[in-house]
């Protein structure tokens, strides 16, 4: 696999499996590990130096019921809980920030506790018939009592791609985002759809460009809220972009624009890229490479 620069990938916890299924080894952890706060718009507490405050389980007893058990970095045990508010001296960081100012290993942990909390907030009910839902396996099983369901955290496949003519790349930009900011295609897999059908479909759909072949390239966790970014390089015909409903934007880029962009040059034609921490940026690096 190719090197990536692009964050919550660096310094992932052991996720230790096999401790999920005993309340004994986590109870043993919980008082000297490290417990993550969450409120309820998925930002971390920090402290007030903008730190990542992970403080010990023993000074969360009440919560450890509640906790879900993240994994295990150099024999301490990692926790996340949803938390309503902090001290007056913390601060709560959203994810982003996180990845941009944090250690690499803090982020990525700091990512895999908002997705699984995100996804317990919003499944507390059985989607089968409505019933109220009872988490065990520290966190990461919701059961219906009602009908027997068994609930597992939801993880939203989507491709991102780099297409390419051979000559110039294939950037698009949405209404929402900043002025001037362009980034590859995205979108997500459909069921009964393979990740290359996915790539052929949302390339056309979102551009009207053909592509004719693509390569799987690495992929990168994205909790915003519970998406799995997977990463490709593809090639396509030179068709002239027809934007369709889902972009306000879509156009071919050549190289030396590209790299002006990457280089923060500005002018009647400069664009501005997708930040470093997203495989977005990644993909885009590596085609200017001439990856």
């Amino acid at each position: 696999m190719p090197a990536t620069s692009f964050a919550f990938l660096a310094g992932a916890l052991d996720r230790a499996e096999h401790l999920r299924d005993d309340p004994a080894a986590l109870a043993a952890l919980w008082a000297a590990g490290r417990v993550l706060q969450l409120d309820a718009e998925g930002r971390a507490l920090a402290g007030e130096d903008g730190a990542l405050r992970a403080v010990p389980g023993s000074t969360l007893a009440e919560r450890a019921g509640e906790a879900v058990f993240l994994g295990m970095r150099d024999g301490q045990g990692w926790f996340a809980v949803a938390s309503a508010a902090g001290s007056d001296h913390d601060a709560w960081v959203d994810l982003r920030t996180a990845a941009a100012n944090w250690p690499a290993a803090d982020a990525t942990a700091f990512a895999q506790a908002r997705a699984v909390l995100h996804w317990r907030a919003r499944h507390r009910h059985c989607g089968a018939c409505g019933g109220r839902l009872a988490f065990s396996r520290s966190g990461w099983l919701g059961h219906c009592a009602a009908c027997d369901i068994e609930h597992y955290p939801r993880t939203d496949p989507a491709v991102i791609v780099a297409v390419s003519d051979g000559e110039r790349l294939l950037l698009g930009r949405q209404a929402s985002w900043p002025a001037r900011r362009y980034s590859v295609l995205a979108g997500f897999v459909e069921p009964g759809e393979s990740l290359e059908q996915t790539v052929v479909r949302e390339v056309f759909e979102e551009s009207g460009v053909r592509v004719h072949a693509c390569r799987y390239l690495a992929s990168q966790p994205w909790p915003f809220p519970s998406s799995l970014m997977l990463g490709f390089t593809a090639d396509a015909q030179g068709d002239e972009p027809v934007v369709g409903d889902e972009l306000d934007d879509a156009r071919w880029f050549t190289r030396t624009q590209v790299d002006a962009a990457l280089r923060g040059a500005s002018g009647a034609d400069g664009i501005e890229l997708s930040p470093a921490l997203s495989i977005s940026r990644w993909l885009i690096e590596r085609w200017h490479a001439g990856g």
